[in-house]
């Protein structure tokens, strides 16, 4: 049997990659464009997104989407926020200004470091493939049926900086600098990476969501 999905599509980066790794993954999605509907009918709930922090939260708001994600935590049931859309779980950004976040989690968004530890200047954003680090177990998570080591894809130039390490579930290394891949917190699931770019192991990621 299919397992329920519904995804938030805010005009906000292209969904369809996140949908088909969905569906491929044995999901039946449901794209809802307003908070119409009621939060009774939404068994697992996806937050992607690609883009600046500010304009994420701007279009959450006038779809009446952030109220919406609020009352769905909530309920306890999963919620997975992907890239932008794990950014939007937290306090706020300094992404172009200060912007408020959902308040999912404490912390605050910042900018990717522009050097590695040696002070050397790196690429940004930050692109490519980087092997998954864990700060936290990994039971119970979307990372549960992935290995340390791993790879996973990245295009971003802010990160979260939880302000409860127990939710910085996985970090990456860019360069001497660790970057947060990956956070959790009871229904709360996100990561930086994109599930829908990695290969298996997004998909690995993927799949434990619909099995929680």
């Amino acid at each position: 049997m299919s397992v329920a999905v519904t995804v938030l599509d805010y005009g906000i980066g292209n969904q369809l990659n996140v949908l088909r790794a969905l569906e491929h993954c044995g999901a039946a999605v449901k794209v809802v464009q307003q908070a119409g509907d009621a939060v009774a009918a939404i068994d697992r709930l996806v937050l992607p997104g690609v883009g600046a922090f500010g304009d994420a939260m701007a279009e959450l708001r006038s779809r009446g989407f952030d109220d919406l994600v609020k009352r769905f935590v909530a309920t306890g049931r999963p919620f997975l926020g992907i890239c932008v859309g794990m950014q939007a779980m937290f306090e706020g950004s300094e992404e172009m200004g200060q912007h408020e976040g959902l308040g999912l989690l404490r912390g605050q968004v910042r900018a990717v470091p522009a050097t590695g530890s040696d002070g050397r200047p790196h690429r940004i954003p930050h692109i490519g493939w980087r092997p998954l680090e864990p700060r936290a177990p990994w039971a119970g998570t979307i990372l549960a049926d992935v290995q340390p080591g791993e790879r996973v894809y990245f295009v971003h130039s802010f990160s979260a900086q939880p302000a409860d390490e127990r939710a910085r579930l996985a970090d990456v290394d860019y360069d001497g600098r660790p970057v947060c891949a990956a956070v959790h917190r009871d229904n709360l699931h996100g990561c930086q990476f994109h599930p829908e770019r990695s290969a298996e192991t997004g998909l690995n990621a993927l799949r434990r969501f619909l099995a929680l």
